[in-house]
């Protein structure tokens, strides 16, 4: 058995989306003055590697630790969209995604993370794609973007008005090009939130 972790480390340098506050984790005690290390971390959910729930645009919408625990786990498909400007139904062509499916987007722009680049002109992932995935009963599209969308989202609530989950900011995708068939693990943190961030690993 082979994992890969798709995980960014969370750390209090990373990029935010814009507007959104810099994350802060610090060493709040020590173990020469208090005898034991503890950090504290204050940050929105929306940054690093994390999942939407669907009340993140729906109203009334499930909070994170409302979804069934097997929604986290499943057959995983890579869909190699590198020098895409739109995520569109053609990257399915010839493609079989079967039901309960985990889907990740590779567009190579998580090699710019740290970037500032990362929030530039980076791909768009169509209505027509977002349909086409809950028409085919996916549990999850994840992808190495800040995003599907801009706003008003119409991706977003397309995808998480039907319960298909979204991960966003994964990395290492492209050590998957060449894994005919894999497994994705995602367990989110359990919070009463809107989202959640996430490990996630690929198994083959």
């Amino acid at each position: 058995m082979h994992l890969i972790d798709l995980t960014h480390t969370f750390t209090d340098e990373m990029p935010v989306y814009p507007g959104d506050p810099l994350p802060k984790l610090e060493q709040i005690t020590n173990l020469e003055k208090d005898g034991y290390n503890d950090h504290e971390l204050t940050s929105v959910m929306h940054v690093g590697t994390h999942m939407d729930a669907p009340l993140h645009m729906i109203k009334d919408g499930k909070t994170m630790n409302q979804i069934p625990v097997d929604h986290f786990f499943g057959k995983g498909v890579l869909l190699d969209a590198r020098g895409k400007e739109k995520i569109e139904p053609e990257l399915l062509t010839g493609r079989t995604i079967e039901l309960g499916s985990i889907v990740l987007i590779y567009t190579g722009f998580g090699t710019r993370y740290r970037d500032a680049s990362y929030y530039e002109k980076n791909p768009n992932v169509t209505e027509e794609f977002a349909e086409a995935m809950v028409k085919a009963k996916v549990k999850i599209v994840g992808m190495d973007i800040l995003g599907p969308d801009a706003p008003p989202f119409p991706t977003h609530k397309i995808l998480l008005g039907k319960g298909v989950l979204i991960i966003e900011n994964l990395t290492n995708l492209e050590k998957l090009l060449d894994i005919p068939q894999f497994e994705v693990i995602a367990l989110p943190m359990k919070l009463q939130s809107d989202a959640a961030w996430v490990r996630v690993v690929a198994r083959y």
